[in-house]
């Protein structure tokens, strides 16, 4: 039998980890290789709670969808990881396609210097 978490518990977890993040924290996206191949720095409130979701805030201001960077490196994005300004891992393991991940991008094979904009991002408490 799994273990299944109230809905309190789930808020309350995930505004856990938003208070975690703090300010500036990132966005990395890498390979299945563990390449870094882009990094995004999140808004000053990385996101709200809303149950057991997490949704990422903006940090363009309305432009350019809620995230936007350059690829660092060329390569296929299949992972993402959030972490402190610091560089502190606070989640690890978060999926990364075109669709059905938990970060969705229009285009997950990046090349060294594309634009690459996130329009929605959300984590959902398991």
């Amino acid at each position: 039998m799994s273990v299944i978490y109230s809905t309190a518990a789930k808020t309350a977890r995930m505004n856990a980890v938003v208070s975690t993040i703090g300010t500036s924290g990132k966005l990395k996206l890498f390979s299945a290789a563990d390449a870094l191949l882009a990094t995004f720095t999140l808004a000053s409130t990385a996101g709200t709670v809303s149950g057991a979701v997490l949704t990422l805030s903006d940090a363009n201001g309305g432009a350019d969808g809620i995230l936007s960077t350059t690829a660092s490196a060329g390569g296929t994005a299949t992972k993402a990881s959030i972490t402190t300004s610091a560089d502190a891992d606070v989640i690890t393991g978060l999926t990364v396609g075109t669709s059905g991940s938990d970060l969705v991008l229009d285009n997950n094979v990046l090349a060294s210097g594309q634009a690459i904009t996130i329009n929605s991002a959300t984590i959902t408490h398991a």
